[in-house]
């Protein structure tokens, strides 16, 4: 697991911007999604194209959290790196300019759908009901490159807790855009994981301020059991 560490100055400008460490104390579990970025086969296997060994420490923490959302009524949707030969919207920035050949073809030919690496991890706590969507951008609110939004849409979803890998780059470009399309975001610090500390940390020390609540699995999964407990006792009150 990373070593978690938010820089003091931040934590105080987080508080004073917030009013305190966190916003989204306050949720409705049955309006909240947590979506879990992209942990398949292709980051998680030993000796797989893109393996993030730190991802694999993260998944009983993604569980328990997908767990505990289910059981109070939320949504879970899980997202799949996706390389798509016919694309309309054709990121020719990053795989022929951003990247050398040999590792654009590596990537392209790693994550096709169908293919093991692009296939969902196994340990992962996948029931029937979740949504799983396919993304070909680091974001999962891309336009045009994901579903994820219009899911969420029709579920009436305002919240929204990220997880998964890798912290630096799919998972923070989602909580950012979570962010400015206007859902309460939380992001999980030992529930995403990337290379080294130092990248998580930066992530998490650059969102704090403004874009999401950064809080740890316990906390978490506390925020929604309390959230749809309140709700239960406001439902059992009698009308007046």
């Amino acid at each position: 697991m990373h070593a978690i560490q938010i820089t003091p100055e931040v934590l105080k400008r987080t508080i004073a911007n917030r009013g305190g460490e966190w916003a989204f104390e306050i949720i409705d579990p049955s309006k909240t999604c947590h979506v879990i970025i992209d942990l398949q086969y292709g980051f998680m296997e030993k000796g797989a194209p893109l393996e993030v060994p730190m991802a694999r420490e993260i998944v009983s923490n993604v569980n328990e959290i997908s767990r505990t959302l289910r059981a109070a009524g939320g949504m879970i949707a899980y997202t799949r790196w996706t390389y798509r030969k016919d694309e309309p919207n054709v990121w020719s920035n990053w795989y022929h300019t951003g990247m050398e050949e040999r590792s654009s073809k590596a990537i392209k030919d790693a994550f096709v759908p169908w293919s093991q690496n692009h296939a969902l991890w196994q340990e992962l706590d996948v029931a029937p009901e979740d949504v799983i969507v396919d993304k070909t951008r680091f974001s999962a609110f891309t336009p045009g490159t994901c579903d994820l939004k219009r899911l969420l849409e029709q579920r009436g979803i305002d919240t929204v807790i990220v997880s998964g890998t890798l912290t630096n780059s799919c998972c923070e470009s989602t909580a950012r855009d979570a962010c400015q399309l206007n859902y309460k975001t939380i992001f999980v610090a030992d529930a995403t994981a990337t290379f080294i500390d130092f990248e998580h940390n930066a992530t998490l020390n650059s969102l704090s301020p403004a874009y999401a609540d950064i809080m740890c699995t316990e906390k978490v999964c506390s925020v929604i059991a309390l959230n749809q407990l309140a709700l239960s006792i406001e439902q059992s009150l009698p009308s007046t």
